[in-house]
């Protein structure tokens, strides 16, 4: 399947986990969910200064894309999965009298046939009303929930979403923009890729890819081959073909002021493996840099562990080692054509994004350093 491309060719607060002092004002907080084709995640959040605080979280591995690939549709035990979980995130909602929200759904929605029958049943079971969102607002969100982790020397960047189903790439030149404003242009792109108004040094997005191709959907390509080495070259080197006309691509790139930065389950789990975590810590992982070396290292060792030792690694664990080989093989392949021999691993994504533009467009962030 092609990649889907456009026709033409900032930084949201870091979130701090701990609770609010005293129970929050329901008119300040803010809700963001987004249904994946593998997760169903939600984060209920309050504005604090030009951050904002974690009043409550959900989690789960819900499977919503599970035999997508092979029959087009949304299965119904996928879809009763969602929606149990869907109940869960509106008995927040409602415990925290939450009115601003938005609630999204990307590849596995855009991509099945029943989905429309799907999103009403959400509304009817859970009274929720999912947004179905287009490839270059998803690539969007990535891109300003990760603003914090770039680099003032950085002049390239790429940012990286490997979702369920497809993987978000978007290429933002930064050469022109002051050094100690990169961050804050990456953070101004909420408005939109091709914004020119702004009277603010703009970041400039070279080209962006939707790949529909995620940990789920490639994983799915390549799941009758049985050797587990085999199916591992196999994905990473289709990944790698359908991004032959991703535009940065095609020229050769300066290696010096280059940036790669990483959101997904899988780059955070690669992260805590390098580290040897026995328990999982976000501040640890997020903002980490790890080299080629580093990953293809923690690569090569679960490789050596199999399906079985995978399942048993605490920092895998029983949803994720069916998905961790694929999304690695999306990783081995990015480090392998860019110039770069370090990730920027980001524990951030589409919520942090969706939760950023939601309290910039009220105006309830102070303008101040992130």
């Amino acid at each position: 399947m092609a990649p889907k491309r456009p026709e033409g060719a900032g930084a949201f607060p870091i979130p701090v986990e701990s609770p609010a002092p005293r129970p929050p004002d329901p008119a300040q907080l803010y809700a963001a969910l987004d249904l994946g084709t593998n997760s169903c995640r939600m984060l209920i959040a309050q504005p604090k200064g030009s951050q904002f605080h974690v009043v409550d979280s959900f989690s789960k591995s819900v499977q919503l894309g599970q035999g997508l690939e092979r029959t087009g549709t949304l299965s119904r035990a996928s879809m009763a999965r969602t929606v149990q979980a869907l109940r869960i995130c509106q008995q927040k909602l409602k415990r925290h009298n939450v009115k601003r929200m938005r609630l999204i759904a990307t590849e596995a929605c855009r991509r099945a046939r029943n989905a429309e029958d799907f999103i009403r049943t959400v509304r009817r079971e859970t009274g929720l009303q999912l947004d179905i969102i287009m490839p270059e607002e998803e690539a969007r969100l990535a891109v300003i929930s990760c603003a914090p982790l770039v680099s003032t020397k950085t002049e390239q960047l790429l940012v990286v979403d490997i979702g369920g189903g497809s993987t978000e790439l978007v290429w933002i030149d930064l050469s022109r923009v002051p050094n100690r404003d990169r961050p804050r242009a990456i953070m101004r792109l909420h408005t939109g890729f091709h914004t020119t108004d702004s009277p603010f040094p703009a970041a400039k997005v070279v080209d962006w890819i939707s790949v529909p191709l995620g940990v789920a959907t490639l994983r799915d390509q390549f799941r009758d081959v049985e050797d587990d080495a085999a199916r591992f070259a196999l994905m990473s080197w289709y990944f790698e073909e359908n991004l032959a006309e991703f535009a940065p691509y095609k020229d050769e790139q300066a290696r010096a002021g280059f940036q790669i930065v990483g959101t997904s389950g899988t780059v955070t789990t690669v992260a805590a493996s390098h580290l040897g975590l026995k328990r999982y810590d976000r501040t640890k992982v997020d903002g980490l840099r790890m080299t080629s070396d580093q990953i293809d290292r923690v690569i090569q060792t679960y490789l050596r562990m199999g399906p079985g030792g995978r399942r048993r690694d605490p920092r895998i664990g029983q949803d994720r080692q069916a998905l961790i080989m694929s999304g690695a093989a999306i990783l081995q392949a990015m480090m392998r054509v860019w110039p770069t021999d370090r990730l920027s691993v980001a524990d951030r994504g589409l919520r942090e994004g969706l939760l950023y533009a939601q309290m910039s467009a009220d105006g309830v962030l102070e303008d101040g350093p992130f």
